[in-house]
Formats: C-alpha cells, structure tokens, sequence
C-alpha cells in the first residue's frame, strides 16, 4: 500500500492491517418488504454524486477522452503488431491470453461471483447487505485484514475526493465469523468472496487487479479458498 494510505489508515482506523483494499460490491437485489422493514428500511444504493463530484467528473471528461483514445491507439498498435508479428510464439501467446480471459469470465458465472450474495436475507452476508449502505453512502468500502478481524471503513457520506481522509470504521467481523478468499487463485482478477461460518457469502470486487488483498491470500492461502460462491 502507498505511504500516504498508510498513514491515513493509521490517523483515522488507529490500525496497521495486514493487507487492505478499496473494494465495492454489486447491485443489491430487492429484498422482501417484510424482510426489508424489520432490517429497519434502510438504503440499498449508494448515495448519487454531490454537484462539486459531478462538476469534478464533467471537468475531467475530456482527460478521460485522451486517456480513451490514447489507449484505443495503443490497442490498435498491438493489434497491428500481432498481424504483422512473424513469429508463432508472440502469437500463440496472445492466443493463450484471449483464452485465459474467457475461462475466468466464464469461471466467474459458473462460481456465482457475478452475483452480489447467496441470496438468503436470513443469514449473515444477506444481514450485513440489508445495513450496508447505512452505515455509509459511500459507494466503496476499503476492506482491511488485522489479527484475523474483516474491517471495513468508508467516509460516513459519499465523496468524490479525500476518501482516505475521511475514512472511518463502519462494520467489523470478529474473527472466526467470516473468512476473505480469493475465489480464483488461478487466474489475474478483481474479485474477492466474503465466506461467512454459516455458509453465506458476499462478492467484493477491488479497486485494484490483483490488489493487495489478492497478494496476501496468496501467502496466506486460507481453507477452503478455491471454493466456489455456491459451494
């Protein structure tokens, strides 16, 4: 993690985490009315995007525009290249590529990763999506791993700068509740499962490929970790 991320987790959480990253999660489906009051009705979408975080988007778009461009010209060239390319082995390797993409994708849909939870509001991962959003609008949650706890920490209102800043701590899985895996160990990808002990689970997909989170479960494969969602 970058230095100043450190000290910001150090200033507002109070912690040194073993591994963290900004992950968000997907669209949460509509649970039950009944189901949805006795949670206490709170929100199930983030917060939409204060006027100074869209005037900062709209100021921002024709640099996104020449980033695009840019990257559609370096697409192109690779492209080209592998046309021109007169050696097998550059090709059989943009091959393998485009086939190691589509196994993912495809592993992704077969483990229900493409899913933001199991689907049972009773248990702990489908209790924990009813209170997400309150505890923060902010559409992202920076997940950190400390002495066998899930922390996770957001600005209490969405923001569009200085998250790190305004972090704090808004939910907390005791160790043993809940263990974070890495669902595709074999693959380069962006997608983590929150398992609970009850068998539940919660997709969270990092900022980051490969994100710090992803490097730690690497050395610290946890049991059961290439376990599918459904599983």
């Amino acid at each position: 993690m970058p230095n100043s991320t450190d000290r910001a987790i150090q200033n507002r959480l109070g912690i040194t985490p073993d591994a963290a990253a900004w992950c968000t999660i997907g669209k949460i489906p509509e649970p039950p009315a009944d189901v949805h009051s006795a949670a206490g009705s709170g929100p199930l979408r983030p917060a939409y995007m204060r006027p100074l975080g869209i005037l900062g988007v709209v100021l921002a778009a024709p640099l996104m525009f020449v980033a695009k461009v840019f990257s559609l010209l370096a697409s192109g060239e690779e492209y080209l290249k592998l046309l021109l390319s007169t050696q097998e082995g550059e090709r059989d390797r943009a091959r393998a590529k485009k086939l190691d993409l589509k196994r993912r994708n495809e592993a992704i849909v077969e483990l229900g990763l493409d899913k933001a939870f199991d689907g049972d509001w009773t248990r702990s991962a489908g209790r924990l999506l009813l209170q997400w959003y309150s505890h923060s609008s902010h559409h992202q949650r920076f997940v950190a791993l400390a002495q066998g706890r899930i922390l996770l920490a957001a600005p209490l209102k969405r923001v569009s700068v200085r998250r790190d800043d305004r972090m704090q701590l808004v939910a907390e899985i005791p160790a043993g509740d809940a263990v974070l895996a890495d669902p595709l160990p074999a693959f380069e990808s962006d997608k983590l499962l929150l398992r609970f002990k009850d068998g539940s689970w919660l997709t969270l997909t990092s900022e980051e490929w490969r994100s710090d989170l992803h490097l730690y479960l690497m050395r610290h494969p946890q049991t059961g970790e290439s376990q599918g969602a459904g599983a």
